[in-house]
């Protein structure tokens, strides 16, 4: 008997485990294939107790549990250069759990190869962003690595078209079912954000219902007196807060990103509603709340257009746009997004200096700034002083750009006139 076990075996796959009904019935499943299951859960800032995680991994038949702490390396090597970018996809997302899935995954590549795993296996559904996210992360730091996707694969999801066939497996093989209602839409949490998609949500008319929201209050019962705070930047990145207020200061990043998160979630800064376009083609509706992220977009878009040369920017936004979807779409660990961040970076030299902002009832204000590094020449612009500019030969600058405009304006009165005729 032992021998034909023996010769079933599948190998070892490392599961990313979140210690849910999904990811709990996926590790039994795997150890029913014949595979050794390696636990591994990441905490990147969410609420998670993660010793009663662990335990129940273990309960469960997982060889081994890896419980990683990988909040630091999220701050700075993912969300400092999504900050240096303004990076923002759609015009609107943050891309809180974009830059989370490739964090992750790393993690999970390192302890697949410490391990000798073969296989990595995860629960991303088989029509969303985060399978794609997870698997090219994967396959670009090991290529010879093998994914195990229950969501893809028939003989599982046939199996499991719903929540009430989960819950069915999971009581006959033993493993602890949520007692909690389920909230009728899925959340996924990390230390930049939370999303809150489908469910209810699935119809895009439908408005979110009061208690949804967990990281930020309404801003109608936020407090009615501002915080007022100054943001410290070097190359681009916050190296300090100061609270104006109580004098409250934060300067190592992790410390610094935690405190501007609970100061932006006190005042209700950070909430979107959207439809967006996933990478496999469909749109779908997502709430999501990024309060420390909102309030470091604003600051830093102050800083930087106050530093920065006006066509470097220019080249620089586009370069963002290009940079946000790149890793909305999953290829932070691709040769042109490295390329990108590299750029990015590069731009981002001078962009040093204060931000003075005031975050209230949901909003963030701009209320002043300085640099040692400022392109702002209060000589130069005053009305009062004339400087080194000669207001005469504004005369020329504006006969030269308007010689185009002149032109092209006669041409088509002619083409009007021959039409008429």
């Amino acid at each position: 008997m032992e021998k034909s076990t023996m010769a079933q075996s599948k190998g070892t796959v490392v599961l990313a485990y979140s210690g849910g009904l999904d990811t709990s019935c996926i590790l039994v499943w795997l150890k029913e294939q014949g595979y050794d299951v390696i636990a591994y859960l990441a905490n990147i800032g969410q609420k998670e107790d993660f010793e009663a995680a662990r335990k129940k991994a273990l309960a469960l038949g997982a060889k081994k549990v890896y419980i990683e702490d990988i909040s630091r390396e999220f701050v700075e090597e993912f969300i400092w250069p999504a900050v240096q970018a303004n990076a923002l996809y759609e015009d609107r997302y943050l891309l809180g759990t974009a830059l989370a899935r490739p964090c992750i995954a790393r993690r999970q590549v390192e302890i697949a190869q410490r391990e000798g795993a073969q296989h990595i296996a995860h629960g991303a559904t088989g029509k969303g962003n985060d399978q794609v996210r997870f698997e090219l992360t994967c396959y670009a730091l090991c290529p010879k690595i093998k994914v195990v996707a229950p969501w893809r694969l028939p003989e599982f999801y046939q199996r499991f078209p719903g929540r009430r066939e989960l819950m069915d497996y999971a009581k006959k093989h033993g493993i602890p079912v949520p007692v909690t209602p389920q909230t009728p839409w899925s959340m996924d949490e990390n230390l930049m954000h939370i999303s809150y998609e489908a469910g209810i949500l699935e119809n895009p008319k439908n408005q979110a219902p009061p208690g949804l929201y967990t990281k930020t209050r309404d801003p109608a019962t936020s407090p009615d007196t501002p915080d007022v705070l100054e943001i410290e930047f070097e190359r681009g990145v916050p190296v300090k807060v100061t609270n104006i207020g109580d004098g409250a200061t934060r300067s190592s990043a992790l410390e610094l990103f935690v405190y501007l998160n609970d100061i932006a979630g006190k005042h209700g800064v950070g909430r979107i509603d959207i439809v967006e376009n996933r990478f496999v083609g469909m749109k779908s509706r997502g709430i999501y709340e990024t309060p420390a992220g909102t309030i470091l977009y604003h600051a830093h878009l102050d800083i930087e257009a106050f530093t920065m040369d006006r066509e470097v920017r220019k080249i620089k936004q586009g370069l963002a746009l290009k940079f946000s979807e790149l890793v909305y779409n999953g290829f932070w660990h691709s040769p042109e997004c490295e390329f990108l961040r590299h750029c990015i970076g590069r731009s981002q030299e001078p962009v040093v200096g204060t931000v003075h902002l005031s975050v209230f009832k949901g909003q963030v204000y701009i209320l002043g700034r300085e640099s040692p590094r400022s392109l702002y020449n209060e000589e130069l612009v005053s009305m009062n002083v004339q400087g080194d500019y000669e207001p005469a030969d504004a005369t020329g600058f504006i006969n030269i750009n308007s010689l185009r405009l002149k032109e092209y304006h006669r041409l088509q009165s002619k083409v009007t006139v021959k039409q008429d005729e």
